[in-house]
């Protein structure tokens, strides 16, 4: 499993919007997220949370290509987090290795351009067709057919334009994005093996210090901050793990890779000796 570390170059991410707006301080960020155990940085410059302000794509590029060269220094592989056509056809020209869609790439006018990229896409689903996250009320028994039909038609589409399908990874999305009931989301976790056996692709899975697990344990809005350790998102990130997704997206690394590792050991063979 690979772990995905979330880089923010906003000014209004929920979590941490405005610390990593600096080129400096969003290269220092990456470095930390690495050290954390990443295997991949994903940079997103425009939120997508139901208060996120509208970011114009020439501010979003200008963001990302002040940070994008330097972080290809380091060797991790990058991805790019974008909705916006405009920054997804630049991106696919910074030699970068994924491009992640929150809409799962919509525009039809970008698939050939897709097609002929090497770049391996993050297909997400949300009940949002276009822009960022809305309040959007979901009845629980309809959003797993929701997001099979979601992904049967944009596999189809971009499997038509010359995607292969072998680039391709699906997210089924969490929180806001698959309604206002935290509900939504756990049935989602819950049903990952099923979406691996209808697919056989590669999941995702993006649950950090998402709003629906604030409000599964009660914590208060304004406690969603960058560098608190909350065990509900390790314990969401750890049963998407066991439900067997290949690609984590969080904002700490760190605990993740750790309890990993200590899973890890756990399943090593008893010697009846011991």
């Amino acid at each position: 499993m690979k772990i995905l570390g979330i880089l923010n170059v906003t000014t209004d991410s929920f979590s941490d919007g405005g610390k990593y707006l600096a080129a400096g301080a969003a290269l220092s960020h990456a470095q930390v997220l690495a050290a954390g155990g990443a295997d991949i940085i994903d940079i997103g410059a425009a939120s997508s949370h139901p208060e996120a302000q509208a970011v114009a794509p020439e501010v979003e590029i200008g963001r990302l290509a002040a940070v994008i060269p330097a972080l290809k220094q380091t060797g991790v592989p990058l991805s790019i987090d974008s909705f916006a056509t405009e920054v997804q056809r630049w991106a696919l020209g910074q030699g970068i290795d994924y491009l992640n869609d929150i809409h799962g790439f919509p525009d039809p006018a970008l698939h050939p351009e897709l097609a002929a990229s090497p770049v391996k896409l993050i297909v997400m689903h949300a009940v949002q067709e276009r822009g960022v996250a809305v309040r959007t009320e979901v009845p629980s028994a309809e959003i797993f057919d929701r997001v099979t039909r979601f992904f049967d038609a944009r596999i189809a589409a971009l499997q038509k334009a010359g995607v292969a399908r072998d680039r391709l990874i699906l997210d089924p999305g969490m929180g806001q994005f698959v309604g206002t009931d935290p509900e939504n989301s756990l049935i989602l976790l819950r049903r990952l093996p099923e979406l691996r056996a209808r697919y056989g692709l590669p999941l995702l899975v993006s649950g950090s210090r998402k709003g629906f697990l604030r409000q599964l344990v009660g914590r208060p809005a304004g406690e969603a901050g960058a560098g608190r350790l909350h065990g509900e998102t390790l314990a969401a990130e750890m049963f998407a793990h066991r439900q067997g997704v290949d690609y984590i997206r969080t904002h700490a690394p760190s605990p993740l890779s750790d309890a990993l590792k200590v899973l890890k050991a756990l399943k090593k063979p008893v010697n009846p000796r011991q």
